[in-house]
């Protein structure tokens, strides 16, 4: 048996019946003499006074909604139970339908936990540390408005793989290679493995491909001074910041991992193959 005695319910309170739901989740914790809190993602992350000490939290929405709770859990390592109210997501297994069982299961011993990597992403400017963010999907530079190419020098470890023109770079981790990086034609990886994926958008050399690494390695993006655009980092799709010529971006492996619970009644290559239509015959 787990213990279980604090429980944050973190909701996407755009979704279709979440306040149905977050009610019956509620309520049903109380009855377990189980304390509850609930954080909106409208809603100011400050007001959580202690997040560590939740034993468990409870996600209501779909991917994004985990996404944005794992950077804010992933320091506390408090394990996440995924409920989408929506379709299937590529993170969120557990149907809306199934949070009963999932909950029950976990706190008996009998879903297990797959531990994600995340991104440890910091802008340097001047020699100077000037912003840091977490994802566990992918960071993505790109152009801002327009599509034009950037020209961006990449060096991983003390190796420089050259300069990449391109719409942008994608640097994704295993959970965030079905995300934008698959839709760059970017490889598919399970989400337990320990690895990051650079994959460039639309590149104007077809020599600059798909690059999968050890989550060990170190890689460094510098953005070249001349640019014809104006230059974005977008963290899990989620967070934007304005970058200028000549920032450093640096990207590493978060030393924490995020616990996301399985479900037991699908698994991830079950759910790549609904998400993505595989049929395994003539319409294949």
């Amino acid at each position: 048996m787990r213990h279980i005695k604090n429980v944050l319910i973190i909701v996407n309170r755009k979704k279709k019946d979440s306040s149905q739901i977050t009610s019956d989740i509620e309520k049903y914790l109380v009855k377990e003499k189980i304390k509850v809190e609930i954080l909106y993602t409208d809603m100011d992350v400050s007001i959580l006074n202690d997040p560590g000490k939740f034993d468990l939290a409870v996600s209501l929405g779909g991917d994004g909604t985990v996404l944005y709770a794992s950077r804010i859990l992933v320091d506390y390592s408090i394990p996440i139970i995924p409920i989408n109210l929506g379709t299937f997501g590529f993170i969120t297994e557990v149907s809306k339908t199934e949070w009963f069982s999932a909950f029950e299961e976990y706190r008996s011993g009998l879903l297990g936990v797959s531990s994600r990597i995340m991104l440890d992403i910091s802008v340097h400017r001047g020699n100077k540390q000037i912003e840091r963010f977490k994802g566990l999907n992918d960071l993505v530079i790109n152009a801002d408005g327009i599509a034009k190419l950037l020209y961006l020098d990449i060096d991983l470890n003390k190796d420089n793989l050259g300069m990449f023109r391109a719409d942008g770079i994608i640097i994704a981790t295993p959970t965030g290679s079905t995300a934008y990086s698959l839709a760059a034609g970017g490889p598919i990886i399970h989400p337990d493995m320990s690895s990051m994926i650079l994959t460039p958008i639309c590149p104007f050399s077809l020599s600059n491909r798909p690059i999968v690494m050890p989550a060990s390695d170190r890689i460094t993006i510098k953005v070249e001074k001349e640019q014809r655009a104006k230059v974005i980092l977008t963290v899990d799709g989620q967070i934007a910041f304005p970058l200028e010529a000549e920032d450093e971006i640096r990207i590493t492996e978060l030393e924490k991992k995020i616990s996301i619970i399985r479900s037991d009644k699908r698994s991830f290559y079950g759910v790549v193959k609904s998400k993505l239509g595989w049929s395994g015959g003539n319409n294949a």
